[in-house]
C-alpha cells in the first residue's frame, strides 16, 4: 500500500481515469532516475538536472485564461485577465483527459504557503517527471505524516504534450493556461515552461488571500538574526536588484520571490527559489552559483560542454532566461520556518533610466499606495530590438501578469496594512544618477548599500529630510557614508535645467499612467499622487 498518499483521494476519486502508471509523491531521487530514464534530461555535475524547455523558454502571457463564471464575474479585473467560457473550458477538460489516458503521470501533494493557517493545498499532476521535481522545489513539501490524510482545494494538471484547438477550446493557440476558479482547476497544455506550474499557484493565491484580509506580494524579504519581527519586504520588476539587495548575507532570507502579509506577520508562498543564471558569478552570488552543481537542482535552458557537462553562464543562445531551481534549504542563511514578523520596512525597488528619481526617498502609506500601483521601471537602451532611449515601463503592484483582481485591492490592504503597522516606506532607485542612461552612470552599489543598511537599522529616520519638489516624497539630505550630493539628483546634473526638463516629463508619464485608477482610489492616494 502507497502511504504517501490519501488512499481516498486518489486520481480516480477526482475523475482522472484510464491513465498508465501514476507515481504519488515521489522523493528527489526517484524522480531524477525517472526523468533520465525517460530521456527528460541528462545528469550534470554534482548530481543536478539539466534540461531544455522546447519553443517555450518563458512565460506564455498572451496564453492565459480565466473562466468567467458567475462566482467571479464581478471579481477579476478582465482588462488584465483574458476569459474563457465555461463550455469551452468543459471542452478543453475533456481533450485533455482523453488525451491523458494510457500514459503515465506523476503527482506532487504540496502546500502554497508557510503559515499552516493559511496555506493552500494544491495537488499537481505533471506529464514529465522533472516538472514534478520542480514543483516540489518551489512549493512547501508537506510531512510524509500529513500525505496520508491530505486532500487538494486546488489541482493543476499540466501536459506539454497536448495542443489546444483554439476554435474549440477558445484560446490563442496550441499553448494554453486556463484557470476555473469554480472547478477549483487548472489546466496546462502545449508548454514545457516549468514556470508555469510556480506561477499557475502565485495566482491562484493572488485571488484568494484578499478576502481573507492577507496581502499577496512580488517581492523578497529578510529579517535580522534572531529577530523575525525585524522583517522587510523588497518590491521591484526585473533589473531593479530585488534579489540581490535582498539576499544580504548579514540578514536571515525569508524567500526571494513570493510573500503574503496576514495579521500576524509575513510568510513566504515557497519552499525553494527560481533563480536566473545568466552571467551568476561565484564570486558575486557565491550560494546562488553552488545550487547549480547541487544534487537534484533543476537547470532549465543553460548550454553546457556534452562531454564535461560544465555549464556556459555566459552562453544565451538557448534564452536569456536560463534559470535553476533549488529548495530554499540550498541557502546557508535562510530561514527554517519562512515567516517573519509584521514588516518594519517596505522597500519598492526601481531602476530609472532618466537619472530623476533620488537614491532614496521616505514614502507615507498613500505615497506608498501610489508607488506601488504605479510600479515603475525602465528599459534601457539594448535590452529589446528598436529601443533606443530609455521607456518607461509601469507593472501595476510590480506584478499586473499574475494580478487576477483589480490593482487597487492590492494597493488598498497594502495602505491599510502599512498604516496598521507603522512600517517605514522607502523608495531605492537603482538607475541613473548625473543624467540619463547614456550621459550619467549607474547608481553606485556601495552608495544603494548603505542607504538601505541605514534605513533597515532605523538610523535614516533620524537624518534630516527636504522635500521632492516633483514628487512630494521626503529625501535625506545627508547620511554618513554617502556624498550629499548623490541624495540630491538635480546636482548631479551638469546642466540643472536638463534635469528640470527631464523631471517634468517623468512626473508627466506617471500622471498619464496613473489616470486609470483615478476613479478607485481615495482623496488621500490621489492627493500624494504628485507632490
Amino acid at each position: 500500500m502507497n502511504t504517501r498518499v490519501n488512499p481516498d483521494c486518489r486520481l480516480e476519486d477526482q475523475g482522472i481515469e484510464g491513465l498508465g502508471r501514476v507515481y504519488y509523491n515521489l522523493l528527489e531521487p526517484a524522480l531524477m532516475t525517472e526523468a533520465v530514464a525517460r530521456g527528460e534530461g541528462r545528469i550534470g555535475l554534482g548530481g543536478a538536472f539539466l534540461v531544455t524547455t522546447g519553443s517555450h523558454t518563458g512565460r506564455s502571457p498572451k496564453d492565459k485564461f480565466v473562466v468567467r463564471t458567475p462566482a467571479v464575474q464581478d471579481k477579476i479585473w478582465w482588462d488584465n485577465n483574458k476569459p474563457m467560457t465555461t463550455e469551452s473550458f468543459d471542452r478543453l477538460h475533456a481533450d485533455m483527459l482523453a488525451h491523458m489516458k494510457g500514459r503515465d503521470y506523476f503527482v506532487q501533494d504540496l502546500f502554497g504557503g508557510a503559515d499552516p493557517a493559511t496555506r493552500l493545498d494544491v495537488r499537481v499532476v505533471t506529464e514529465l517527471a522533472w516538472h514534478n521535481l520542480f514543483i516540489r522545489h518551489l512549493l512547501r513539501r508537506p510531512a510524509a505524516s500529513e500525505l496520508a490524510t491530505f486532500a487538494p482545494e486546488f489541482t493543476i494538471i499540466n501536459c506539454p504534450s497536448f495542443t489546444a484547438d483554439p476554435e474549440r477550446h477558445g484560446c490563442r493557440s496550441g499553448t494554453v493556461i486556463a484557470l476555473n476558479f469554480e472547478k477549483k482547476l487548472i489546466l496546462i497544455g502545449g508548454t514545457a515552461y516549468a514556470g508555469e506550474n510556480k506561477k499557475s499557484v502565485f495566482t491562484l493565491l493572488n485571488y484568494l488571500l484578499p478576502e481573507k484580509g492577507i496581502m499577496p506580494m512580488h517581492c523578497s524579504a529578510n529579517h535580522a538574526p534572531g529577530n523575525p519581527d525585524d522583517s522587510a519586504v523588497f518590491f521591484g520588476l526585473s533589473g531593479t536588484g530585488k534579489t540581490t539587495l535582498s539576499a544580504d548575507p548579514s540578514r536571515v532570507l525569508i524567500g526571494d520571490d513570493e510573500h503574503g502579509w496576514s495579521d500576524t506577520g509575513i510568510f513566504n508562498f515557497e519552499g525553494g527559489c527560481y533563480a536566473k543564471t545568466i552571467s551568476l558569478s561565484p564570486k558575486a552570488e557565491p550560494e546562488i552559483y553552488a545550487t547549480t552543481s547541487r544534487f537534484g537542482t533543476v537547470i532549465e535552458n543553460m548550454v553546457f560542454d556534452a562531454d564535461t557537462l560544465e555549464l556556459d553562464f555566459e552562453d544565451n543562445s538557448i534564452t536569456d532566461n536560463m534559470r535553476c531551481a533549488y529548495p530554499l534549504e540550498a541557502i546557508s542563511n535562510a530561514s527554517n520556518t519562512s515567516l517573519g514578523g509584521h514588516p518594519k520596512n517596505v522597500i519598492m525597488l526601481t531602476c530609472d533610466a532618466y537619472g530623476v528619481l533620488p537614491p532614496i526617498a521616505r514614502l507615507t502609506p498613500a505615497q506608498a499606495m501610489y508607488h506601488f500601483l504605479s510600479g515603475f521601471t525602465s528599459k534601457t537602451p539594448g535590452t529589446e530590438v528598436g529601443v533606443t532611449e530609455p521607456i518607461p515601463t509601469f507593472s501595476t503592484c510590480f506584478g499586473a501578469p499574475f494580478m487576477p483582481r483589480r490593482p487597487e485591492v492590492y494597493g488598498k490592504l497594502l495602505q491599510e496594512k502599512i498604516a496598521q503597522h507603522g512600517a517605514s516606506c522607502w523608495l531605492v532607485n537603482t538607475g541613473w544618477t548625473g543624467g540619463a542612461f547614456g550621459t550619467g552612470t549607474r547608481m553606485p552599489i556601495a552608495a544603494t548599500r548603505a542607504l538601505l543598511a541605514a534605513a533597515l537599522d532605523g538610523s535614516l529616520g533620524d537624518v534630516q529630510f527636504r522635500k521632492d519638489p516633483n514628487f512630494g516624497f521626503e529625501v535625506p539630505v545627508s547620511v554618513p557614508g554617502v556624498e550629499d550630493k548623490l541624495l540630491d539628483p538635480r546636482q548631479t546634473w551638469a546642466d540643472p535645467a536638463a534635469y528640470d526638463a527631464q523631471a517634468r516629463k517623468l512626473v508627466q508619464m506617471f500622471c498619464d499612467n496613473f489616470a486609470q485608477y483615478e476613479n478607485a482610489i481615495d482623496d488621500e492616494v490621489r492627493a500624494a499622487a504628485i507632490g
